[in-house]
């Protein structure tokens, strides 16, 4: 595989106090870290591109440690998710490489987390949004954490490019009352309750 190109790369924390209701206690902490690269399959069909992910996989590996950092450390995140814009010469493939890379990145750098990365993809060209869901790290029932992050550049991802992103929270929505699985109730026994 070809060395991987990176144009370049973004981090933002959001700090959410209140969405409308009391002002929280500790305000929640949304994160996003996310990279343009170039897509070296842009422009043509290659039956063999598996060989990508592991071209990937010290960028995921990069991007987790700071996102976690950049959010005081693993001990404070909660919740986690994942997302790839493909360019208009790629396909929507390219995009699925970023799974493990960018999912096991991020349990990595948190260490021990039970529940599936949730994610999502597609094919789009500069200034494209993306919205990343986000869902809680042991356990993907527990609804206070069902969350996402909209992200996008004005500037890509450009069609022979490809932007890949991991989102964190340190927490659940600031003013979650929808009910469901708890997080004082997780078994963690299967990364779903």
């Amino acid at each position: 595989m070809p060395e991987l190109e990176v144009r370049k790369r973004v981090l933002v924390i959001e700090e959410i106090f209140h969405e409308g209701g009391p002002v929280a206690e500790t305000p929640l902490k949304r994160g996003a870290a996310f990279a343009v690269i170039q897509n070296p399959f842009a422009g043509r069909y290659e039956p063999e591109i598996q060989g990508f992910m592991d071209d990937l996989r010290p960028l995921g590996i990069e991007m987790a440690n700071e996102l976690v950092a950049a959010l005081g450390g693993a001990g404070n995140i909660e919740g986690y998710g994942k997302a790839s814009l493909v360019g208009a010469a790629g396909e929507l493939e390219h995009g699925a490489l970023w799974h493990a890379p960018g999912g096991y990145a991020m349990r990595e750098a948190i260490g021990g987390s039970k529940a599936i990365v949730p994610s999502s993809k597609k094919v789009g060209g500069p200034g494209t949004r993306i919205d990343v869901p986000v869902t809680h790290i042991n356990a993907s029932y527990v609804r206070s954490h069902f969350d996402s992050m909209e992200i996008g550049l004005n500037d890509a991802p450009r069609a022979d490019e490809m932007l890949v992103a991991l989102v964190m929270t340190t927490g659940p929505r600031v003013h979650s009352r929808s009910g469901g699985l708890e997080v004082s109730e997780i078994k963690g026994e299967d990364g779903l309750r």
